[in-house]
């Protein structure tokens, strides 16, 4: 794997564990990227290869993912508001400015969730096949991983979410044997999965959830980042956040900039590499000449 992501992470105290996160390359603006479940930063390594030569890209590992520290359920709670309260951490110890948000699956709840607490810390938004309000719905295939006991023996002991996700949130292509390694390999033993089996348990199906009241606030707050240049990039083949999941965005964001890959799946980094680099890329371009005066037009 060291071919495929050479890339050697840095760390942060969380009281008594280590939060690590990659820092990579240097510029005036930043690229934070923001992972889900049951990835790692290594979903950002193609970020990484494309941008840094013109970014400071940063791609954290939410505390129990990818090369951070898995604390016992009992020593960190492993929540929505928890995880977002780690990254506000994180972006004030490194006084991160003129950030781009770049964020997929739990990542865009948690880094949405952060901006709205910085908001002059950013400046743009891509999001990669997302959510950032209460689910309209939960897939039988996430459903039948919180049957009590069931649901842990399987994503725990078996592996069985992230190892599902190898195959069934790919839908163009299929996952090289490496990058297959990759994603699963922090994930390598019941202790070590405790963060996948928490945010399974953590997407809140009723008002009762704590985590219902975190997603309607977060969502009823949407309309506050209108006016940022946003760029939705989506795999309309995703099973889990499906078509409807963009639409949702969009009424909330309708000038953002909106890319629909028609036969890519909920891994739509791995899926349409190309593609999402490409829109990235061509996002960056025009909102960096709109924020020029002198390129667009306006007052010397």
């Amino acid at each position: 794997m060291p071919e495929l992501f050479p890339y050697s992470s840095q760390e942060r105290l969380v009281g008594a564990y280590h939060q690590r996160y990659l820092d990579v390359g240097s510029g005036e603006r930043t690229l934070l990227c923001v992972h889900g479940n049951p990835t790692w930063s290594f979903y950002y390594r193609s970020i990484i290869d494309r941008f840094a030569d013109r970014y400071r890209v940063i791609a954290v590992d939410h505390l129990g993912c990818g090369r951070s520290d898995k604390p016992p359920r009992g020593q960190f709670p492993y929540t929505l508001s928890a995880h977002r309260d780690n990254l506000i951490g994180l972006l004030d110890e490194l006084d991160l400015q003129k950030v781009t948000l770049i964020a997929h699956d739990w990542g865009g709840a948690i880094g949405l969730a952060t901006l709205l607490e910085r908001k002059s810390q950013f400046e743009r938004i891509v999001l990669l096949n997302t959510g950032a309000f209460p689910p309209p719905y939960l897939p039988w295939r996430i459903a039948a991983c919180r049957i009590p006991g069931l649901g842990p023996l399987a994503v725990r002991g078996l592996n069985a979410f992230a190892r599902a996700a190898i195959t069934m949130a790919m839908s163009r292509n299929r996952l090289d044997s490496q990058v297959a390694n990759g994603l699963l390999q922090p994930y390598d033993s019941w202790a070590n999965r405790v963060a996948i089996d928490a945010f399974v348990r953590d997407i809140p199906m009723r008002p009762s959830h704590p985590t219902f009241e975190t997603l309607a606030k977060l969502e009823s707050q949407l309309g506050e980042l209108s006016a940022m240049p946003a760029a939705l990039i989506w795999g309309m083949k995703d099973w889990c956040f499906r078509p409807e999941c963009l639409r949702r965005f969009e009424q909330h964001w309708p000038e953002a900039k909106v890319i629909e890959i028609e036969d890519a799946g909920h891994y739509v980094l791995e899926d349409a590499n190309a593609e999402v680099l490409d829109g990235i890329e061509n996002f960056f371009a025009e909102s960096e000449r709109n924020s020029d005066p002198v390129r667009s037009g306006g007052d010397d």
